[in-house]
């Protein structure tokens, strides 16, 4: 019975999401006040029937209810109740619930905490996000119904993906649709925006904390993305340039881009129209990656569905929504005349360059996921583009983009001076080249990325640091740094993290040691200073699989550092083997070894790779997201945009 509950809720959250979408806009065109305010509790209701719909859905996922056809094909009753759980969403029909439920969630936060918004603003706001929610809810109803019952219920499941059968992928698509899903947030701010013609300052310091919490959480889940397909695949790799990889990354690119330029448009009232058009292109990506994960178009180990006709539908919303936004955009750029002037060395200059290489380099991923579908269609030829063309073409930007950084944050508001700028940071561009030619002269035979990695994570971690600290005044008062406001704290974190993530990065690339051989038990081989002996190879059995597991003991000078255990997985259920690797992590460098099939001999195939400075890359990935919550906890953000010091309607730009 309870299914059934869920799935009427569901139905119900469809209907109310319709009103909501409709009943609002023409009170808010009206100026009727009582239909604006019925979409407040009309948010929390739907939200409220869609919980109960999910939570419905995992309650037949954790008692192995097998009448549902999803439960069937996504769940067994041996399986862990971790990944009972997580079952609920590691399927096309789950996971689109899940992203329906985060768009009433956004919806039901923006209707309890919007106590500040102008009343039009918000009933528009509220009405776009619930227009939005009526699309994916007829996706779910009419092409995706995770509540459809069989006939006859089987004795058993037909078990979850193995792969991800692990708790990184547990968290994973949480975090990421609430990544994707809260750029929606930003797209029903700007096209409420464009629907009153009105854009101020008070609008960019509104929409800045829904497209921070984006930021957030997509920052975190592709972290989780990349650390579990570190881990678990076997590869060794930490971002393989997959399309629904790069589908993740084009809107965090855009949500980076999108969170400076609305910093302008608070401070300055200027790049009003770039900021609304970044808040619509940013959530159109999020809907390409949806289209991409489900319509089959492009392959990949993520991709949820391959069923063209899901796929049209999706394509369907994509045009209606990002087309219709982008229509009214046309129509109402007059009205998104910039207020505020500003020189050509300035702050707003600055974020101005951060923003087109962000937008350039997301147009470049663009381009190299979506090519080989182009070439194919077009010219009917197969083209496969990897990470030699992603890394040439990418990486001049984010170079481009480091070093400017600490340049810009260290300019005023309105007009600067760059030669003023640059000096204050003589010392800090010093430490840092003095740290990559140290580097370049303790390595031999290596290339040149290590040392430039050195120096541009250097640059701008400490060019972060310099600029918190030029905050305490000539006097260096620390108590003024600490009364600092949330964001100052949050953007130096940020930097912070994105310099040590590029410094991990680069460092990995060119410091990795790779060795692959056959390994013959009790016989000893060296990789790098280590010295390895596979001690044993054994079957294990675990609560929904069958191991081969194998006991490698490491040395080094002789003396014992750890023994690790590889794995091979053979899943009987989803009949699907998995890779386990064994790693030794440590603060400098991860210890890597993947076991792999036996030979005649005796012998097993054995990967090993010492891994320099793995960890850190995901470490720079929440110091990022880190410095996005120090900056969300900003009290300027909890205090009414703008003090409520305009009209409520806000002030027309001009």
């Amino acid at each position: 019975m309870i299914t059934e509950f869920g799935h009427f809720a569901l139905i119900l959250a469809f209907f109310v999401a319709i009103v909501q979408s409709v009943v609002p806009l023409i009170g808010a065109s009206k100026r009727w006040n009582g239909w604006m305010l019925f979409a407040e509790p009309a948010a929390i209701t739907q939200f409220l029937l869609t919980a109960f719909s999910f939570g419905a859905l995992v309650w037949a996922f954790t008692t192995s209810d097998f009448s549902l056809r999803i439960v069937v094909e996504n769940s067994h009753s041996a399986k862990p109740m971790l990944y009972k759980i997580s079952g609920t969403w590691g399927n096309h029909e789950g996971s689109m619930l899940l992203w329906v439920l985060i768009v009433t969630l956004f919806g039901a936060m923006a209707a309890f905490f919007g106590g500040g918004l102008p009343p039009t603003l918000k009933a528009r706001v509220l009405a776009v996000q619930s227009s939005v929610a009526v699309a994916f809810f007829a996706f779910i109803l009419f092409t995706s119904n995770p509540f459809d019952r069989l006939a006859i219920a089987p004795f058993d499941g037909r078990d979850l993906n193995p792969l991800l059968q692990d708790p990184g992928l547990a968290f994973h698509p949480p975090f990421l649709y609430l990544g994707y899903v809260g750029l929606s947030m930003a797209f029903s701010f700007a096209v409420a925006a464009l629907i009153e013609g009105r854009v101020d300052a008070a609008w960019g310091r509104w929409v800045r904390p829904w497209t921070l919490a984006a930021w957030i959480f997509l920052t975190i889940g592709i972290a989780l993305g990349s650390w579990w397909a570190y881990y678990e695949l076997g590869w060794g790799g930490f971002w393989f340039w997959d399309p629904v990889e790069n589908a993740s990354f084009m809107p965090w690119l855009l949500a980076a881009a999108l969170l400076h330029s609305a910093i302008v448009v608070e401070k300055r009232e200027s790049l009003k129209s770039w900021t609304i058009l970044l808040a619509i292109i940013a959530f159109g990506f999020s809907l390409i990656g949806t289209f991409i994960v489900r319509s089959g178009l492009l392959t990949s180990v993520h991709a949820f569905a391959t069923d063209p006709e899901r796929g049209i539908f999706i394509l369907l919303i994509l045009v209606v929504f990002i087309g219709g936004a982008l229509t009214l955009f046309a129509a109402r750029a007059q009205a998104m005349e910039a207020k505020g002037v500003f020189g050509m060395v300035s702050r707003e200059s600055a974020l101005i360059v951060n923003n087109v290489l962000l937008a350039v380099s997301c147009f470049v991923v663009f381009v190299g996921t979506m090519w080989p579908m182009v070439a194919e269609m077009a010219f009917d030829r197969k083209l496969s583009v990897g990470a030699p063309f992603f890394n040439a073409a990418f990486t001049p930007f984010m170079v481009l983009l480091g070093l400017v950084l600490p340049i810009g944050a260290m300019l005023p508001w309105k007009r600067g001076r760059l030669r003023r700028a640059v000096w204050s940071l003589r010392y800090i561009f010093g430490l840092a080249l003095a740290l990559a030619l140290l580097v370049w002269a303790m390595q031999t035979g290596r290339s040149a990325l290590g040392p430039a990695g050195v120096f541009l994570g250097s640059w701008i971690t400490f060019g972060a640091i310099v600029d918190l600290w030029s905050r305490t005044g000539r006097n260096g008062n620390l108590k003024r740094l600490l009364r600092l406001p949330g964001a100052d704290w949050g953007k130096a974190v940020a930097h912070t993290g994105l310099g040590v993530t590029i410094f991990a990065i680069a460092g990995l690339t060119a410091w990795e040691v790779e060795d692959i051989r056959v390994a013959r038990p009790n016989q000893p081989f060296e990789v790098g200073q280590f010295t390895l002996t596979l001690q044993d190879v054994r079957r294990v059995q675990g609560p929904n699989y069958f191991s081969t597991m194998a006991d490698v003991l490491v040395e080094r000078n002789g003396r014992p550092v750890t023994t690790l255990q590889p794995e091979k997985r053979d899943y009987p259920v989803a009949r699907m083997p998995t890779t386990e690797a064994a790693i030794d992590y440590r603060f400098t460098r991860d210890l890597y070894v993947v076991i792999g099939d036996q030979q005649q001999d005796g012998g097993w195939v054995m990967r090993t790779y010492i891994k320099p400075f793995a960890n850190w890359i995901w470490a720079g990935c929440l110091m990022m997201a880190l410095g996005g919550v120090f900056s969300l906890c900003d009290r300027r953000f909890r205090v009414a945009a703008g003090a409520r010091k305009t009209a409520p309607g806000g002030v027309p730009a001009e």
